[in-house]
């Protein structure tokens, strides 16, 4: 099923954004109300319960099928050595996905999610964008409809995830075509480069904006002008899981990154959205400003790979474990002091 059949149908679909259930929100807020506890002592996580509730229409929200999917994409910019590991471990990592060895693999298996992981491509890197687009229209909307793909009917919760050498350096310029500031605004080590090579990253995020600078300001075209496959996949999963209903869960900096073109002219896009952890790279905090979104945690975590929003799964059942499992004042005979 193609659900994105050509750049006018995603940009149609970003106008035309389902909204959760106020009816079933407030009926999870009454229940929250008569829970045996003073009013809102659970804080956050009476939030999260209602979000879930609204967006799968039910006062007493479950996450019985829970997805994380991953996306894998290889980037022409490497080629400027904005990363300490070369373009050859995306696909090793994917090879150690399938053989469940990878962080993802571990921190899925503890939240009870279905790992699904689409590999696009990775023989063949995107173009360099310094110096072209990243994507063709073609390429752009198969990555679109491959994030698409990934977003099962009926599913409970999405968490989405990348795996990409050198995917932090398209992530800033992401950033930066769609909320501004300069490029050492948006880049940070990444990886883990040095000093030098978080140089190299500001000046090939520099030389790409500046190459793309006259082109169309909108989501589509920042995306495959400047994002990757996988970052496209992104993209096109969060708004295939806003037309089914299906709640998110973002990961890092490159998830955000994904819907930042998205939300700089839509900002309820996020409306769907939670983000599940702020992670160690320094653009990170700034994109959340920018995507309206608190994160659940802060770890230090910059693995990437869907890892920190795997852990904010074990967050989110537990708010859902007190909101459905918890007594009424009335079930347990207790006196609300109403």
């Amino acid at each position: 099923m193609t659900v994105f059949a050509s750049q006018a149908a995603f940009e149609a679909a970003l106008t035309d954004l389902p909204d959760p259930d106020a009816a079933v929100i407030a009926a999870a807020r009454a229940r929250q109300d008569q829970l045996t506890k003073p009013a809102g002592s659970l804080g956050r996580l009476e939030d999260i319960a209602a979000f879930l509730a609204g967006w799968q229409g039910t006062a007493r929200p479950v996450l019985d099928h829970a997805r994380a999917a991953i996306f894998a994409g290889n980037h022409g910019f490497v080629v400027h050595g904005v990363s300490a590991f070369p373009a050859s471990v995306t696909a090793a990592m994917v090879d150690n996905f399938a053989a469940g060895g990878a962080a993802i693999n571990a921190l899925a298996g503890a939240a009870a999610l279905d790992l699904h992981v689409t590999a696009l491509e990775l023989d063949r890197p995107t173009a360099d964008f310094t110096t072209d687009a990243a994507m063709t229209e073609a390429e752009c909307l198969a990555a679109l409809n491959a994030g698409a793909a990934a977003v099962e009917p009926g599913l409970h919760l999405l968490v989405v995830g990348e795996m990409g050498i050198g995917n932090s350096t398209a992530a800033a310029a992401l950033c930066a075509r769609s909320f501004g500031g300069v490029a050492a605004d948006w880049v940070g080590p990444g990886t883990g480069v040095d000093a030098g090579g978080i140089a190299r990253k500001i000046a090939v995020v520099e030389r790409a904006l500046m190459f793309h600078h006259d082109a169309p300001a909108i989501p589509f075209e920042i995306l495959r002008r400047l994002g990757g496959r996988e970052i496209a996949a992104i993209a096109g999963a969060v708004v295939r899981a806003r037309q089914l209903r299906i709640p998110v869960v973002l990961d890092g900096f490159i998830t955000g990154s994904a819907i930042a073109p998205l939300a700089a002219g839509t900002p309820a896009i996020t409306a769907h959205c939670l983000a599940g952890h702020q992670s160690a790279e320094p653009g990170h905090a700034r994109l959340l400003r920018n995507l309206g979104l608190t994160p659940l945690l802060s770890l230090n975590m910059r693995l990437g790979e869907g890892s920190g929003a795997a852990v904010a799964v074990a967050v989110i059942r537990a708010a859902l474990a007190a909101h459905n499992g918890m007594a009424t004042f009335a079930e347990a005979g207790v006196a609300s002091g109403a």
